[in-house]
Formats: structure tokens, sequence, C-alpha cells
């Protein structure tokens, strides 16, 4: 009797202990915040923003892969599993229709809403929403840029003062022997272009982006899609673009147009900080850097609008987290606009929020700050659907090579094969 008292007053003992371990080890929630990589960046964030919570919540990140569709795949098997480990997570703008349809994101508190759209760019607030409604929480915010090289444009005779059109620099480019640096490669930045394109002739790749599957309707086959056909047809077939335009990505276009063959360029804004680098480095000779002008992105024809690819991060919160209010109260303290400039000047990705551009850090280390936020104002996000990825995957698929690209079939064998991987008739 004595003996199994003792036992039981061990076990209760052992058993308080155990609780009161627990109760230490368990302190304030853990939110996972699953980040696309970056400079450090957003890892740096996750841990000023859990300092400043003052032990409300802390914020650990998990790395997703490099690539964005590789990153969709992740997190979409995720969270139709209802994995409750996402809390936070950084999404390409195209990629939230997909997540937002079927409720895989928390829905967003209007107060949220409100305090993280204030002075807010309006291509970042047009990505991060789904049906007009805010799905996301814009973070930071990309676009490209016409890149020029000064003396090559001065020597053509290219006024860069006004908007120009792409026809105007595959002439310059031409008439100075030298390469225009877009990118060509078979990946997403292929789709990055044909979108900007068709945007500027006044068309749209897909007109009813909310409909069903079956229902999608391309606009293609126009005369904006005959347009944007023509001068990705007419740069791959000219050699303008030069041999290597079908492997051509976004640090290749950087190295040509870096070169003595560089005249014009379309790109993101990590050109700068790049090339101030391999300045700094030795690598590139300063004269070059001093030769870099910039201005908007080019207009498919004259008389067309200015718009330039939107890109970024949005911060989105999986429906299934178990700390849903925690996790969008860390998400405003991720995207102040004090923490995206500190992010844009460390990390070379360009702010959300209009007023991180007044940053005088922001400005000393981009003097194109203000061509950035304009842009980002005029910016187009590439097709918001549920089904981009068919989309993106077909159009690669039909308008690649740029050679092949023919304005008098393309738009067409592009739309018949998108609209019959939508339907279930083929296969991507």
């Amino acid at each position: 009797m004595r003996r199994r008292r003792r036992v039981a007053v061990l076990m209760a003992a052992a058993l308080a202990a155990g609780v009161s371990a627990c109760a230490a080890e368990a302190g304030p929630p853990t939110l996972t915040w699953y980040i696309n990589p970056d400079a450090g960046g957003q890892a740096r964030l996750a841990q000023t923003c859990t300092e400043q919570a003052n032990g409300a919540y802390k914020i650990e990140t998990v790395l997703l892969p490099r690539d964005a569709s590789s990153q969709r795949e992740q997190l979409a098997r995720r969270l139709a599993a209802k994995d409750s480990s996402i809390d936070l997570m950084s999404l390409d703008p195209p990629f939230i229709p997909e997540l937002a349809e079927p409720g895989f994101l928390a829905p967003m508190p209007d107060d949220v809403a409100k305090k993280t759209t204030e002075g807010v760019v309006q291509g970042a607030i047009d990505g991060a929403s789904w049906n007009g409604e805010l799905v996301t929480v814009p973070f930071w915010a990309n676009t490209q840029l016409l890149w020029y090289r000064k003396s090559v444009a001065e020597a053509a005779g290219l006024d860069m003062s006004k908007p120009v059109t792409w026809q105007q620099l595959i002439d310059a480019a031409q008439s100075q022997d030298k390469l225009l640096a877009v990118q060509g490669q078979k990946d997403e930045s292929l789709t990055v272009w044909i979108n900007a394109l068709v945007s500027s002739a006044g068309g749209q790749i897909i007109t009813n982006p909310e409909a069903p599957a079956q229902d999608i309707k391309l606009g293609l086959e126009s005369e904006a899609g005959r347009q944007a056909a023509q001068i990705i047809g007419e740069i791959g077939n000219s050699g303008v673009g030069g041999p290597g335009l079908p492997t051509e990505d976004e640090p290749t276009s950087l190295t040509i147009f870096q070169g003595e063959d560089g005249s014009f360029m379309v790109n993101w804004p990590f050109v700068w900080s790049s090339t101030v680098t391999a300045v700094e480095d030795g690598s590139v000779d300063k004269a070059v850097l001093d030769d870099f002008g910039w201005t908007t992105y080019p207009l498919t024809a004259e008389g067309g609008e200015v718009t330039p690819p939107y890109g970024g991060i949005n911060i989105g919160v999986g429906a299934f987290s178990d700390h849903p209010d925690l996790a969008y109260q860390a998400a405003e303290c991720i995207v102040t606009p004090e923490h995206q400039a500190e992010y844009f000047v460390s990390d070379g990705n360009p702010a959300a929020a209009s007023q991180a551009y007044e940053d005088p850090k922001v400005q000393e280390a981009y003097p194109m700050y203000d061509v950035i936020r304009e842009s980002l104002d005029k910016a187009v996000p590439r097709p918001q659907t549920p089904f981009y990825n068919e989309v993106t995957s077909g159009l690669q698929e039909k308008w690649f090579p740029p050679a092949s690209v023919n304005p008098d079939t393309t738009p067409e064998e592009s739309t018949q094969f998108i609209t019959a991987v939508l339907r279930g008739e083929r296969l991507l």
C-alpha cells in the first residue's frame, strides 16, 4: 500500500513537472511564413516583426523553390491537403486566383485591407485581388523599364524623352548594328512579354478571366494579338535579338546590354543594383553605368498605352492556419512602408507603397525611383484566372521560339491549343 502511494506521488510529481515544462516551452504562437528566395530580406523582416510583436507571436520562415511554377505547385498541394502549417506565404500574383477560388486563402479583415492598401500603387492592388476583392496583402511590386544606352539612342537620333515604340527600337538598334535585349526563353518571362505587348495594343489575353475553364475566351485573335506576334516574330527573325534569343533570360539580357553590342533592353529594376555591384568589383567599366538611361516601357504601336509588366510578391494567409488573426497582424507589420523601403534597398525589390519611394535611401540607391513608381501605377498584371498555369504553358508552347512566331498564324494556333487544353481535349 505504501509502495503504491509512493509510486502515485512520484507519477503526480512527474506529471506536474511535465505540464510545467510544456507551459514554459509553449510561449507565443509560432507563425510559419513560406518565403520565395531573395537576398535574405524576408527572413530579416520575420525577425524584425517577431521583435516588434512583443511576445504576441514569433515568425519562422520556410524557403520555397526558386522558380515560380514550383512554388505554386508546392503551396497548392499543401493547401489542398488543408495543411495548417501554412500561416503566411509569399505569392506570385498570377497564381493568386488559383488559390483564392477554392477558398485556400483566409478571408481578409476589412481593417487589414484598408490599412495595407492605403497609398499602394494601383498595379499592386490589382495584382493582389480576385473577383473584385482584395485577397492578399500587397508586399513588393515589380515592373519592367525600358533601359537604353544613351550613346546609342543619341547616335540613332531617337528622342527618349517621349514614349517610343518597339518598331523604333528595332530600327534604332539595327541602324547602329547593335542588339535589342529581350527575354525570349521558354519560361514565364515570355508570357510577361506577350501580355505587355497585347495590353499596350488595347487587348487582353483572356477577355473573361472569371469564367469556368470551358467558357474562357481568349483575345489573341485580334489586332492586338497580331501586333504582338509581329513584334516578337520580327525580333526573332531579323537577328536584332541576337543568336541566343531563344535561351535569353533576364540576367542574360543584362549581360548583352552591358556589352559592346548593347543598345536597348526591357528588364526589371535589379539591373541597376547588379551593374553598380559589377562596377564596384571591377567586372564592368564605370563608363557603361554612366551610359545607362531609363524610361517607361515601349509602346506596341503609335497611339497605344504604356502598359508595363507587373510582378512582385503578395502576402497570403492560409485558410487552414490555426492563427489567421495573428497572421494578418504579422502581414501588416511586414508590409509597412518603412519595411518595404528597407527591403527595396537591401534586396532590390521595389515597394508597393508609394510612401516608400520618398525614403532618401531608396532614392539614393535607385535614381530611377520615380519612373518605377510611375510604371507601377500603369502596370498590367498577367491574366488573372484560376487556370493561369494552363494559359501560360500554352502560350510558351506556341509562341516559342520567337523566330517561329507569325502574326498570320500564331494567334489562331495558340487560341485553338489553349482552348482545347482548358476543355480537357488536349494535354500540355
